[in-house]
């Protein structure tokens, strides 16, 4: 049975080391996020270090592999040798390659990235069309067209269209790009979307996630689903 992305779903990426990790999880996150083989920034830490803290990590908490990966094969390899059960695809895959990763592999659960600035939001919107039936959810997150990077900008982007994405798609959005302690509730009240996730937000200047963001974050992203799950 493949893990579920259920409403209120909030994941902090970029972990660094299993000190930064451990932090996390005695904060109460359950999802942390590793990037992994990427195509701009650096790696915050090794693969075989990934696979030793997310194979550690105590249900309900548990590791999400984030990967450029394109091949299915290589993507259900990577994820067997980290020991990670959900994988969040952020490169350019086409829909073969998602329906053989889930023949493949019929439990991982799957999360594309949909990138916004990158393409018209129309061209988002048919995107996830294509994409929703070998997907378990999607995530918005923010082109930058000084890097070319597509996560981990530190970018807000125009939140009108990811509220569209979460109206039109058939399947959960989760919100990225650019959240903050102080700006995550008014993002989540202004797209509604399944969940949230933070990386450069909560960090120190130095690059590691400061425990106190960390706590403000949970809270403020908290406290705005469940506003909105009394409307």
């Amino acid at each position: 049975m493949r893990p579920a992305i259920a409403p209120g779903f909030i994941q902090i990426a970029g972990v660094i080391d299993a000190a930064e990790a451990a932090m996390l999880v005695d904060c109460g996150t359950r999802y942390l996020g590793f990037p992994l083989r990427l195509p701009v920034h650096r790696e915050d830490l090794t693969e075989a270090e990934a696979a030793v803290i997310i194979r550690g990590l105590t249900p309900p908490a548990c590791g999400i592999l984030i990967t450029y990966l394109q091949q299915a094969d290589e993507i259900a390899t990577f994820c067997r040798d980290l020991g990670a059960r959900i994988v969040q695809v952020h490169g350019d895959v086409e829909p073969d390659q998602l329906a053989a990763l889930r023949r493949i592999d019929p439990a991982l659960t799957i999360i594309k990235s949909l990138v916004v600035g990158q393409q018209r939001p129309a061209a988002l919107e048919a995107l996830a069309a294509r994409l929703s039936p070998w997907v378990d959810a999607f995530i918005t997150d923010t082109f930058d067209p000084t890097t070319g990077a597509t996560g981990a900008t530190g970018r807000t982007h125009d939140w009108s269209i990811s509220r569209r994405l979460v109206e039109v798609c058939e399947r959960p959005v989760i919100l990225a790009g650019g959240l903050t302690p102080e700006n995550v509730a008014s993002a989540i009240a202004a797209t509604r979307p399944a969940g949230v996730d933070a990386h450069t937000g909560v960090e120190n200047a130095d690059g590691r996630k400061c425990r106190a963001r960390v706590e403000k974050f949970l809270h403020e992203a908290r406290g705005a689903f469940a506003a909105l799950s009394r409307r």
